[in-house]
């Protein structure tokens, strides 16, 4: 049975899908993941904690517990539908974890508590929307990462040759070159780096220039641009995405073909 025939239904399962989907239940769990959101990033302050870490340690339960009741309420209402869907798996470990031991071996477990705060990405459909754009778009983002890896390889090699002498800590090795190509690539004090090497050799603007340029403005860009035309292509995938009726396009210009030679007469 379908979730929209569970949710047609009359029954508790009806009942219950009606009102995990429902609008004003999704806002309260917004707002609570929202609410633990806040406590979660309070607990990391020893002052606070000092104050008032009891309170905080039970409202982090009561939203557990909360969290975890939702989530029962989901998986009695779609029963193997929920597990068929990703996001409720991803909701679903995101519990589990949070209700693992975090105390011995086990200690780093309670900084993953933090991973609840991610469950408005299943919530939110447009942020849902944006991450499953982006897992589409791996296939064209990973052509793009094999240019950057070659443009980087290649300019690593020629800057280790021609800066390396002068700049040994930059550019020494094929390691330290593809660092700084990286630092460079980032903009990040990319003025000290290029400086220095322009002093050495003046001509270094002619390696460094036409680098930053195709790494950090061409080919971030073709991630960019690739993102969006997937994120452009899942909306047009929509089931209520508008599509061109192409029949009713065609009657409407035989209709003016019509009208037109109507009025030649």
């Amino acid at each position: 049975m379908s979730e929209a025939q569970i949710t047609k239904g009359t029954g508790l399962r009806a009942r219950s899908s009606r009102l995990a989907q429902s609008s004003p239940f999704q806002r309260l769990v917004i707002g609570l993941i929202l609410i633990n959101a806040v406590t979660l990033g309070l607990e990391t302050s020893d002052r606070v904690m000092g104050a008032i870490g009891g309170i905080l340690h039970v409202l982090d339960m009561v939203l557990l517990l909360v969290f975890t009741a939702e989530l029962a309420l989901r998986i009695f209402a779609f029963r193997g539908g929920f597990f068929r869907d990703p996001w409720s798996l991803f909701d679903f470990a995101v519990i589990i974890i949070a209700w693992m031991p975090a105390s011995g071996a086990l200690s780093v477990l309670r900084a993953l508590r933090v991973l609840r705060v991610l469950r408005l990405i299943s919530i939110v459909p447009s942020l849902r929307n944006v991450v499953e754009a982006m897992l589409a778009a791996l296939p064209g983002m990973g052509s793009i990462m094999l240019l950057m890896g070659l443009v980087f390889y290649v300019s690593a090699v020629m800057a280790t040759k021609l800066f390396g002498a002068e700049m040994e800590e930059q550019f020494g090795t094929l390691g330290a070159s593809l660092f700084t190509l990286f630092q460079l690539m980032t903009l990040d004090d990319w003025a000290n780096i290029v400086k220095p090497a322009t002093e050495a050799q003046p001509l270094a603007l002619l390696f460094f220039m036409p680098f930053i340029i195709i790494s950090t403005f061409v080919v971030l860009n073709l991630f960019i641009g690739v993102i969006v035309e997937s994120i452009q292509s899942l909306r047009d995938e929509k089931p209520g995405a508008e599509k061109p009726d192409i029949a009713a396009v065609l009657a409407e210009v035989r209709a003016l073909r019509a009208e037109l030679a109507a009025l030649k007469r």
